[in-house]
């Protein structure tokens, strides 16, 4: 299988180099070409996805992960929204970092390029096929996708629409690459792909992500899992308080800048708790929490050490209670994925220090954490989260799916 993998490989190390020279224009009118067929062949992906969620059904997938699986018009619709939004955004490529004079005559520049070709495995996500396509292709990389067997069909269908519309656009196909075979072997062989990749993204579960890190020979940029935390001060204005929880946990619970964890400031409980229990009973969800809370709500269970360390990516939430807004920070930095993280409060040093001390990618003050988004950031479509900290943090846009390298113009100048 190696041999294929292989093959890949070269294709898209030869792809590369025609993608790098196209103008913003040519990559601009391809993307939208992209966007208009897939509005135009819509019932296309749809039929192809049903075939996925079938079969998801069948073996029993959550809800959850259901919900990530599902294309629906409105989502094909944003899929095509989103690589318009691409096209409207500046080109990155060429861009001059900086440029300085040596005492030689030396004119050194620090420019902005693709990384050549990026590798991406990711989950029953078919709307990141789309995404990935249209992030690296503005930025000049060639894209090697392998997708979870759970959205096989889904990503054929996109991928191919992806690849005949580029063909008529006179654009290489190789730009976007699916593997389709569905045998982990081929995944971890994959990662080993280090001779045609040149930086490897995985989009997915705790498991996904940490095989990756474990096992890569490429550079990985881990993208995380999301347990994320609203804190409710005591100084916190519970009118903004229970909206901005509900729209975080049940907005859409499939994703991974929902809130699964709750910190309640104990001197606000007794206002706050009764509110937001009967707006969270409305919504179905459970709730987790320790003695304090369940004081307040006899019908929350009681939450264990596990219950604060979990993404439930369904209708479940664990609460805990602080004396302090230093206790809330420590109680997050232990249990927090990195990800998202807010503070819903009135009282400006509290927010400061929130925001200095939480040690996540994004820190919100008195806002949802469903705000963690490519698009809400104003990027276009993301290619994931990134929870790390050497390159990229927090939503990843076009200039995170960029390296750079200096360029030297001289004029016969010898080192002595």
């Amino acid at each position: 299988m190696m041999s294929s993998l292989e093959e890949l490989g070269k294709r898209a190390a030869e792809a590369k180099y025609a993608l790098q020279v196209l103008s913003s224009e040519q990559k601009n009118a391809a993307l939208e070409a992209v966007a208009g067929a897939f509005l135009a062949r819509k019932q296309e992906m749809l039929s192809a996805n049903e075939k996925d969620l079938k079969a998801g059904e069948e073996n029993g997938m959550h809800p959850g992960l259901l919900d990530r699986l599902r294309l629906t018009e409105d989502r094909i619709q944003a899929m095509a929204d989103g690589l318009i939004e691409i096209t409207e955004l500046p080109d990155p490529l060429g861009e001059v970092l900086e440029c300085f004079d040596r005492p030689n005559g030396l004119h050194i520049s620090k420019l902005r390029v693709p990384f050549g070709v990026i590798g991406i495995i990711y989950e029953s996500r078919p709307n990141v096929t789309a995404d990935a396509f249209g992030l690296c292709f503005k930025t000049g990389n060639a894209v090697i996708l392998k997708g979870g067997k759970d959205a096989l069909y889904s990503n054929i269908a996109i991928s191919r629409i992806i690849r005949e519309t580029l063909a008529e656009e006179g654009i290489t196909e190789d730009a976007v690459l699916l593997i389709t075979d569905t045998d982990r072997q081929v995944t971890n062989d994959f990662m080993k792909l280090n001779r045609y990749v040149d930086v490897l993204i995985p989009r997915g579960g705790a498991g996904l992500i940490r095989a990756v890190v474990e096992n890569s020979t490429i550079p990985v940029i881990e993208t995380g899992t999301g347990n994320c935390h609203i804190y409710i001060d005591e100084d916190a204005d519970i009118e903004k308080a229970v909206p901005i929880v509900l729209n975080a946990k049940t907005q859409r619970i499939g994703v991974c800048n929902s809130c699964e964890s709750l910190v309640i400031h104990e001197k606000i409980a007794d206002k706050v708790l009764p509110a937001l229990g009967e707006a969270l009973r409305e919504k179905k969800v459970e709730m987790r929490g320790d003695e304090k809370v369940r004081a307040l709500l006899p019908d929350c269970l009681a939450a264990t050490e596990e219950d604060y360390g979990t993404e439930y990516l369904d209708y479940i939430i664990s609460m805990k209670t602080v004396a302090s807004t230093e206790e809330a920070i420590a109680h997050i930095n232990r249990y927090t994925t990195r990800h998202s993280d807010a503070i819903i409060t009135e009282n400006k040093d509290h927010a400061r220090l929130f925001l200095q001390c939480v040690d996540s990618a994004c820190v919100y003050v008195n806002a949802s954490t469903r705000f963690t988004d490519g698009f809400e950031f104003g990027f276009g479509a993301e290619i994931g989260i990134s929870t790390q900290k050497l390159h990229a943090r927090g939503p990843m846009g076009l200039k995170e799916l960029t390296t750079y390298k200096y360029t030297i113009t001289g004029n016969g100048q010898i080192r002595p």
